[in-house]
C-alpha cells in the first residue's frame, strides 16, 4: 500500500508549489508582510493558496491522495468453474446433489435471477418479479448456430424413372447417420416383430407368459422412480450420429437452477417427434451439460408400455407416462430434498392430432383446448418452460386434411378408437431422396425458452381462473419465442405460426 503519512503529504505540497509559475508567486508574496528568517518564509509559505497547475503527472508520481481505494483481485475461489467433464461426471448423482453442485454454463444465455420480468402465478394473481424496478424485459438473446449441415448430395444423384437415388460416392460417416435414424425409426417395427419370432416357438412359452403377466401389472413406467433408466444408453456414440442426421440442436436461452421442478412443453409434434428423442431422450445434444443438475424426463402414451420388449427399451431410455398419476410422481419424488426439485419432465403438448397437422413451412399447433399439463403444474408447483423446435414439421411430407378430408376422416376415427393414428406421410429412402419412410436431412433446432415461475396451488383442483391465466401466459410466450426467431431457424416458412384446436 502506498504511504500516506504527513510528512510525505507535504512533500507532495512543496512539489506542488514549486510548479506554479513564477508570476502568481511574486505577486502572492508582495501580499504578505517581510520575512524575518528562513524558517518563517517556509511556514508562510506553505499557507500560500496554490494555483491550479496545468501539468499532466508523471505514472510513477505518489499524489498524496491518501489510502489506496483501488479495487482489489477476487480469490481464486472465483474463477473456479467446473469443467465439462465434471459436468458429465455429476450426471450419475444429479438426483442426491443437483441443487449444490450447481454452477452456471457459459453461452448466450440469461440468468432466472437476472434483470428480466419473471411472470409468476400466486394465489390467483399475475405477479411480476423485477430484479430492478426501472428496468424492462430485454428479450430472448441472440443464438449462434454452432451445428452446420455437411452438404447435400443430390446435385450428384442419377436419376431412373422420375427417382433421384444416392450416388456411389457418399462419405461413411454419413451412411452411419442414416443407419442410426433408420434404427430409431423402425425399431418398434422390429421388436414386436422380434417377440412374435420368439412366440411362434412352443420352448419359449415358459419364459413369454410370465413377462406377459409382468408387463401388464408392472407400475414402472407411472411409479416415478426412474428405475432402469441407463445413462449409458442414452450416452451412446449412435444418439451422436441420430444428432448428427439432421444436423440437430439444442439452444439454452435461459438458466433454469436446479432448485426447482419443471414441465418443458414441446411443439409442435410432427411426425415421429425426432428432435424431442434426440433433445430429451437421449445426451447427444448435452442437455445434461447445458442444463447442470436437472433429470429430465421425456414422457409418451401408456400405450407404448404394453408393447413386448419395446416398452424395456423406451424404459431404459429414461421415457415414462405422459398419464396424470406419472406426472405428479415424477415431479413429488426424487431430487436432493425427496420432493421432485431438480426434476423436469416433458410433454409434447399437441399429441397425436397434431401429427396431422404436420405440413413443411407450416406450424400450426394444437394448443388452445389442452391445458391439462397447465393444471399439473398449479398442483405439483413445477414452472412451465415452452419448447419450439424449428424444423419438426419439415421432416416429411404428408397428405393434407384439407385437401384429402377421406383420408382425414379414417385418421381421426383411428385416434378416437385407438388413441393413435397413422399420418399419410412419405419422406425419403435409404438409397433414393424421394420415396421412403426416412425423414430428410433438414436442420433440427430446438430452442428452450424463459420459465414460467409456478407456485402449487393451495387445493389440489387448482381455480379455472388460475388455470386460463396461466395458459394465457404460456401461451404468449411461446409466441414470444416464434417472434424472436423465426427469421433465424424458419427462412424458408410459407406461413406463421397458428394455434388451432
Amino acid at each position: 500500500m502506498a504511504p500516506h503519512s504527513n510528512e510525505t503529504a507535504n512533500f507532495g505540497d512543496e512539489a506542488k508549489v514549486a510548479t506554479a509559475p513564477p508570476e502568481a508567486l511574486e505577486s502572492q508574496a508582495e501580499s504578505k508582510p517581510e520575512m524575518k528568517s528562513d524558517k518563517k518564509s517556509a511556514t508562510q509559505l506553505e499557507s500560500i493558496v496554490r494555483p491550479v497547475a496545468e501539468r499532466q503527472e508523471s505514472s510513477h508520481e505518489y499524489s498524496g491522495t491518501g489510502l489506496d481505494e483501488t479495487p482489489k483481485s477476487p480469490t481464486r475461489g472465483h474463477y473456479r468453474t467446473p469443467s465439462l467433464n465434471a459436468a458429465r461426471r455429476r450426471g450419475s448423482r444429479q438426483e442426491d446433489g443437483g441443487a449444490t453442485n450447481y454452477a452456471r454454463a457459459s453461452g448466450s444465455v440469461r440468468s432466472d435471477n437476472s434483470d428480466e420480468t419473471v411472470h409468476t402465478l400466486v394465489n390467483g394473481a399475475d405477479r411480476h418479479q423485477d430484479a430492478k424496478e426501472d428496468d424492462e424485459d430485454t428479450g430472448y438473446p441472440p443464438l449462434i448456430l454452432a451445428a452446420q449441415g455437411q452438404g447435400r448430395y443430390e446435385r450428384h444423384a442419377w436419376k431412373a424413372g422420375g427417382i433421384r437415388f444416392v450416388p456411389l460416392r457418399v462419405p461413411v460417416v454419413r451412411r452411419l447417420q442414416m443407419a442410426a435414424v433408420l434404427m430409431h425409426t423402425v425399431s418398434i417395427l422390429a421388436l414386436v416383430s422380434f417377440f412374435f419370432f420368439l412366440a411362434a416357438i412352443p420352448l419359449n412359452w415358459p419364459l413369454l407368459v410370465p413377462y406377459l403377466i409382468h408387463l401388464s401389472l408392472s407400475t414402472a413406467p407411472s411409479d416415478g422412480r426412474l428405475r432402469f433408466r441407463s445413462e449409458f444408453l442414452r450416452s451412446l456414440p449412435v444418439w451422436r450420429l441420430f444428432a448428427g442426421y439432421y444436423p440437430a440442436e439444442l439452444h439454452k436461452t435461459y438458466e433454469l437452477p436446479p432448485t426447482r421442478k419443471y414441465i418443458f412443453g414441446y411443439h409442435p409434434h410432427g411426425i415421429i417427434s425426432h428432435g424431442a428423442w434426440a433433445a430429451f431422450a437421449t445426451n447427444a445434444l448435452g442437455f445434461r451439460d447445458k442444463f447442470p443438475g436437472i433429470t429430465n424426463t421425456l414422457l409418451t402414451l401408456d400405450s407404448n408400455f404394453r408393447i413386448p420388449f419395446y416398452r424395456d427399451w423406451i424404459l431404459a431410455m429414461g421415457i415414462r407416462s405422459v398419464s396424470k398419476e406419472s406426472i405428479w410422481n415424477t415431479l413429488t419424488r426424487g431430487g436432493p430434498n425427496n420432493e421432485g426439485m431438480g426434476r423436469g419432465v416433458t410433454i409434447v403438448i399437441g399429441g397425436a392430432r397434431e401429427s396431422l397437422e404436420a405440413q413443411p413451412g407450416h406450424l400450426r399447433l394444437i394448443i388452445k383446448g389442452r391445458k391439462g399439463f397447465i393444471k399439473m403444474a398449479l398442483r405439483t408447483g413445477a414452472d412451465l418452460v415452452p419448447v419450439l423446435a424449428f424444423g419438426e414439421n419439415d421432416l416429411y411430407d404428408q397428405l393434407s386434411p384439407r385437401t384429402h378430408p377421406m383420408v382425414h376422416r379414417i385418421q381421426m376415427f383411428l385416434l378416437n378408437v385407438f388413441k393413435f393414428t397413422l399420418p399419410a406421410l412419405h419422406g425419403r429412402g435409404i438409397l433414393n431422396y424421394d420415396v421412403g419412410v426416412m425423414p430428410y436431412r433438414r436442420p433440427l433446432n430446438i430452442v428452450v425458452g424463459k420459465p414460467i415461475r409456478v407456485a402449487a396451488a393451495m387445493t389440489p383442483q387448482p381455480d379455472q381462473a388460475d388455470i386460463d391465466r396461466l395458459h394465457a401466459l404460456y401461451v404468449a410466450e411461446l409466441q414470444k419465442l416464434w417472434e424472436t426467431y423465426k427469421d433465424q431457424f424458419a427462412k424458408d416458412r410459407t406461413s406463421e405460426m397458428t394455434f388451432i384446436g
